[in-house]
């Protein structure tokens, strides 16, 4: 099945955070504040009242920084297809986009 979002919305999958002690102790990074998602589908943007379009400045593939609050899957913003979960934000919820 394929999905495309609408309007200004990402549909991200996260990446776990996880770090590595030097003695090979993994730990779980889920108390932060922030958590990072790689960015699936892109929405074709917004409209402005005047009938202008506001295009995303995302792609897919990017990696972005989101309040882990939006991909806790606690919100109703979880989405499963195929057996796999993915959160829907908005593009104005995201804090930073990886520059690579």
């Amino acid at each position: 099945m394929k999905m495309k979002p609408m309007g200004d919305h990402l549909l991200l999958k996260r990446k776990l955070d996880e770090t590595k002690t030097k003695s090979g102790i993994i730990i779980s990074a889920s108390e932060s504040e922030y958590g990072y998602a790689e960015v699936i589908g892109v929405g074709p943007g917004i409209f402005t009242q005047t009938g202008d379009r506001i295009s995303m400045t995302c792609k897919i593939g990017d990696t972005v920084l989101v309040p882990s609050r939006l991909i806790s899957g606690k919100n109703g913003n979880e989405v499963t297809f195929e057996d796999e979960r993915y959160t829907l934000v908005r593009e104005s919820e995201i804090v930073m986009v990886s520059t690579k």
